[in-house]
């Protein structure tokens, strides 16, 4: 497999930067789920995010990674990497992002999509128990679509690359000191097509630093590869997670 070099480079500089400051925070976790859309799968995976925030800079990545197999036949793998540094303003609400991702699937009708952009991310609301930050702006998006083979044609891969416009939010809400909900939504649109991700999970403390999350993922393309005949997959799942932090 194959990640873009910037990506890799902007992984790398989070993870030096954070463990070098030593003001870090982060979760592992492992998952088991179930997917619908264009395959039906029973699959596990494996997650890790970092993050690290100062008085100007805030630095986040996150690395994702999904097998899954229908009647022992792998009809799942995905691999999925991101990387964001965020500038604060002097109003801490406001601040500007750089922002890129990377994202293998082998039965998504993709061989790669990549994005990278920047933009505004604003904090709308700040409270005890909620809080809700939203972002966008402008970037570019380079999908290489897999080669294929329609009524006996063979359709060689091909790169499409195109100005974006993203829009993120994420929301968060602590019902108590053990459990917290979280919506996370992520569209980026282009000329050629709209990709809308969607997640939910909750999540409740077990014990120390260990939880167990319950999660619903949606993902909607308005115009996916030829052969794709859904447009909507959906994924269940329900994670063990490690928080670690040195603070």
């Amino acid at each position: 497999m194959k990640f873009s070099p910037l990506l890799l480079l902007g992984i790398s500089s989070i993870s030096m930067s954070a463990y070098a400051q030593a003001t870090y925070n982060g979760e592992g976790s492992f998952t088991a789920g179930y997917t619908t859309g264009n395959t039906e799968t029973k699959d596990v995976g494996i997650g890790l995010k970092l993050s690290r925030e100062g008085n100007i800079w805030r630095q986040s990545g996150e690395f994702k990674a999904d097998y899954g197999e229908n009647a022992s036949t792998e009809n799942k793998n995905r691999i999925f990497t991101a990387a964001q540094l965020d500038r604060k303003f002097d109003n801490p609400r406001w601040s500007a992002y750089g922002r890129t991702t990377h994202e293998q699937d082998q039965f998504s009708g993709f061989d790669s999509r990549t994005f990278v952009g920047g933009g505004i991310g604003y904090i709308a609301l700040e409270g005890d128990k909620a809080t809700w930050t939203i972002e966008g702006g402008p970037g570019w998006r380079f999908d290489v679509v897999q080669a294929t083979t329609r009524n006996d044609i063979f359709y060689p891969s091909d790169r499409e690359d195109s100005v974006a416009l993203r829009a993120g939010s994420t929301f968060n809400y602590q019902f108590n000191d053990n459990v917290t909900f979280s919506n996370d939504t992520n569209a980026v649109y282009t000329q050629a097509s709209t990709q809308f991700i969607n997640g939910l999970s909750l999540t409740a403390n077990l014990f120390n630093d260990v939880s167990a999350r319950f999660s619903f993922d949606a993902r909607y393309d308005t115009d996916p590869p030829s052969g794709r005949t859904e447009k909507t997959d959906t994924a269940s799942k329900i994670s063990f997670v490690y928080a670690f932090s040195n603070r």
